[in-house]
């Protein structure tokens, strides 16, 4: 996979604007340093596996809905579903640090079971464990996980002339081939169970974690570039989006059958500001994987998914990129998303996660709603509206997985 290269320096890309979403596979058009990046010094470290490599699977529900066909039932997982709430997770937090268990692929795949073996036949799907700042880790900086804390970055981005901090050249193979490796030994210790997820933080919510030093209120340094460095912070934004590109077409061709951008703080911009900041950079995202994808031998079809997080406004937007999954959070009653995306756009979502603080009864109340709201037959597939929390109760979950099975299985045996 090719190691970052010659860069587009302070150059936002055209967003395409919000209206009728484009032909899937079609848009791939990247800025002239962007598709050098993407196709300069490809690297043999890992090469291209595909499903031959790997024991058939046995459910592709998740799969078919991503392609727009009927199904008989709404597949359903969840983000966060390898975590904290879950005391198997915590033993193995207990033996190893957080970073080491994304650094060892043997350590990151039992992680990553751990939610599948618990909820046998009630998840669709499987996301490897790791997180998005190993990127900004891959480029540079040294972040922590901290206790009771999050995500520590000890010497953050204050002003551009930080920049330099940053290694001028990213070899993502190097750097990330742990994440490879991971995917490759979940893939076949699922043993075609369910797929898997890989997943990336988005250029604008990796950026602001590396300027905000870890979580904030009101990223008010982050968003303080965009007004006194727009220049530097369209750098840095492209900067990062090379790496997650290299990274996202690496984790597919690891064995990923899915993907997810997380663009986590997208709901802290203006709708301006993440049209000039944040929908450039997804946009290029997609077209620049969805390509380089394309063009591989033989050449890999991974459905691709996007979360800009709280930021209901630009829904359209992003769904005219062309992702395959659009995922939407609880700020948006499901009956609008639908009518807003359309027929034809792959939603997911949407429940507010603290419903799995409720009972059994008020919890399927919920998602029959939330399923009749969407629509299950099709283009649809089941997620709350943003991850698991610590002190969530596993068998409220359980719950909540049974009720999207029971409820779309009765709705789509009816249609």
């Amino acid at each position: 996979m090719p190691a970052d290269s010659s860069r587009s320096r302070a150059r936002s890309p055209e967003a395409e604007p919000a209206g009728q979403r484009s032909p899937k596979r079609q848009n791939t058009t990247a800025t002239p340093a962007a598709a050098a990046t993407a196709t300069a010094g490809s690297s043999s470290l890992f090469p291209t596996l595909t499903d031959a490599d790997f024991p058939p699977l046995t459910n592709d529900l998740i799969l078919r809905v991503a392609r727009g066909e009927q199904v008989e039932r709404v597949p359903v997982w969840i983000m966060r579903q390898a975590g904290r709430y879950l005391p198997e997770f915590r033993k193995s937090r207990e033996k190893n640090d957080f970073f080491t268990i994304c650094r060892t692929p043997e350590l990151a795949c039992e992680v990553t079971l751990q939610p599948i073996d618990r909820y046998a036949g009630l998840l669709d799907a499987s996301i490897i464990f790791s997180d998005i700042l190993v990127v900004p880790q891959a480029m540079g900086l040294e972040v922590q996980m901290l206790a009771k804390q999050g995500p520590h970055f000890p010497a953050p981005l204050v002003d551009p002339t930080h920049m330099s901090r940053l290694k001028p050249v990213v070899n993502v193979d190097e750097e990330l081939g742990y994440v490879y490796g991971a995917i490759t030994l979940t893939r076949k210790k699922l043993a075609g169970r369910v797929p898997l997820f890989g997943f990336v933080g988005a250029p604008w919510t990796l950026m602001a974690y590396m300027i905000e030093g870890g979580g904030s209120k009101t990223l008010s340094k982050a968003k303080a570039w965009l007004y006194k460095y727009p220049k530097e912070s369209h750098e840095l934004l492209q900067r990062t989006t090379d790496v997650v590109v290299d990274f996202l077409v690496g984790q597919a061709k690891a064995g990923a059958q899915l993907l997810q951008v997380f663009d986590s703080w997208a709901g802290e911009l203006s709708p301006h500001d993440f049209n000039e900041f944040a929908l450039p950079y997804l946009k290029q995202v997609y077209d620049r994987v969805s390509k380089a994808l394309s063009q591989l031998s033989p050449p890999l079809s991974v459905p691709i998914s996007a979360f800009a997080r709280g930021a209901s406004h630009a829904l359209e937007s992003v769904a005219a990129i062309g992702y395959d999954i659009v995922q939407v959070d609880w700020t948006l009653e499901p009956a609008v998303a639908r009518a807003r995306a359309g027929p034809n756009v792959t939603l997911q979502g949407n429940a507010d996660p603290s419903l799995l603080y409720g009972d059994r009864e008020i919890i399927r109340s919920t998602v029959k709603k939330m399923i009749a709201g969407f629509g299950g037959k099709s283009h649809y597939i089941g997620n709350l509206g943003h991850g698991m929390y610590p002190d969530h109760d596993p068998e409220h979950l359980k719950w909540y997985l049974e009720a999207i099975r029971d409820y779309s299985t009765q709705a789509n045996a009816s249609l």
